[in-house]
């Protein structure tokens, strides 16, 4: 019970402190822990809606980041409340939806004074794969529906607050929880195959990692600062690296949660950890090739041999990724709140908790192109799909955006 009041109150504070942003540096002086005000800049590109549609009641005011999903034709979204929805991705239309039943909030809700006046439940999503459409939920449950339909197919219950989107392989769901396990279902029924866990900090970032299923195998990165790959069958570690020791007096200090899902790309997977250092592990065995020091919570991305990371003060940066040396940074977005970066064409596409859309570029990360989206601002994930790039704000606006060169 201390342990969930403790973090509770870690969440708020470190809010506080970080002023419209999430989780910033140590530096007290009054200036540095403001946004970065936007600058004109002479766009290059232009960001062009070709539709947008709501999504239930929103976000709402929680840290909630309940990414879309897209199969095929089709994009699927959540709000905070229980709306399931899915959309033709070419227009926007919305082809069916449903409710997930409401919960009590567990535990943790009723400690949590903006549990109390928020009461939105559904924070995990959306998962999709196998012919199915999956979100989780403060109370520990795994819902999962038809995607063609919308109908409920089968609830599982991992026992523990799911905060990412579930990934499926191989006729499993993995489901990681707040609590440090990562569980998987049977893919028909909901039913737990195994349960791989780990020891908790006492303090830790309000948020997990997304499982990342590749070649049977899952891998996936824990508060305890460490990224690990597990046999999907039957839950056998077959690695685990830790990217970032514990260091400093206090338990904030001591922070290095891995939140960002690992990169995996060929022989190598990716890791970043808060407080830490992003690293380069040879996937075979999870052996140190390279490191470079940038403190994250988000997940990277890749694109002209480089990878992209947002930093917990919002600074972009681009590592080489077989150097480990910075290619550039770019401050201008500083403290913003940024999504993780999305690299795609030329492009690197991150949005702020203002709500603006930001295309850099991948070359020299100069501003190329800015719109904003959402009044109430981004800080779901973005996806890109074969020219569109989708953005869900937290009013509940789900926008389909092209990018074009002026």
């Amino acid at each position: 019970m201390l342990m969930l009041l403790t973090r509770s109150i870690v969440v708020f504070a470190l809010l506080a402190l970080s002023g419209c942003s999430w989780f910033g540096g140590k530096d007290k002086d009054a200036d540095s822990l403001k946004p970065a005000k936007l600058v004109k800049i002479d766009p290059e590109v232009d960001i062009k809606r070709t539709w947008r549609t709501k999504v239930g009641k929103g976000l709402g005011r929680k840290y909630l980041t309940i990414a879309p999903a897209i199969v095929a034709d089709r994009i699927y979204a959540a709000d905070g409340y229980g709306y399931v929805g899915c959309y033709d991705r070419f227009t926007g239309k919305r082809l069916w939806h449903t409710q997930v039943p409401a919960e009590s909030g567990g535990f943790f809700g009723k400690l949590d004074v903006m549990d109390r006046t928020d009461p939105s439940f559904l924070t995990g999503g959306v998962g999709a794969g196998a012919g199915k459409v999956f979100v989780g939920t403060t109370d520990g449950d795994v819902y999962a529906y038809d995607a063609e339909s919308g109908d409920q197919q089968w609830r599982g219950e991992v026992g523990s607050e799911v905060l990412a989107p579930v990934a499926v392989g191989d006729g499993l769901v993995f489901v990681q929880t707040i609590d440090g396990s990562l569980t998987a279902l049977e893919g028909e029924t909901g039913v737990i195959r195994w349960s791989y866990d780990t020891q908790v900090p006492i303090l830790t970032l309000r948020g997990t990692a997304t499982p990342v299923f590749d070649g049977g195998v899952v891998y996936t990165g824990f508060a305890n600062g460490t990224v690990v790959a597990i046999k999907a069958d039957n839950g056998e570690p077959l690695w685990e690296h830790r990217v970032m020791l514990p260091e400093g007096r206090s338990e904030l200090e001591r922070m290095v949660d891995v939140d960002g899902s690992p990169l995996v790309s060929g022989p190598l997977v990716y890791g970043v950890a808060y407080q830490g250092k992003v690293q380069g592990l040879r996937r075979a065995d999870g052996g140190l090739l390279w490191e470079q020091d940038v403190s994250s919570y988000l997940s990277m991305d890749q694109g002209y041999g480089n990878l992209y990371v947002v930093d917990d003060n919002g600074v972009v940066t681009a590592i080489d990724e077989n150097t480990a040396e910075v290619v550039w940074r770019q401050e201008a977005l500083w403290r913003r709140g940024l999504t993780a970066p999305v690299a795609f064409s030329n492009y690197l596409a991150v949005a702020d908790n203002e709500g603006y859309l930001h295309i850099l570029a991948q070359s020299d990360g100069r501003l190329m192109g800015r719109r904003k989206l959402d009044g109430h601002g981004v800080r779901s994930p973005l996806i890109y799909r074969e020219g569109t790039l989708f953005a869900l704000g937290n009013s509940g606006s789900l926008n389909a955006l092209e990018i074009e060169v002026r």
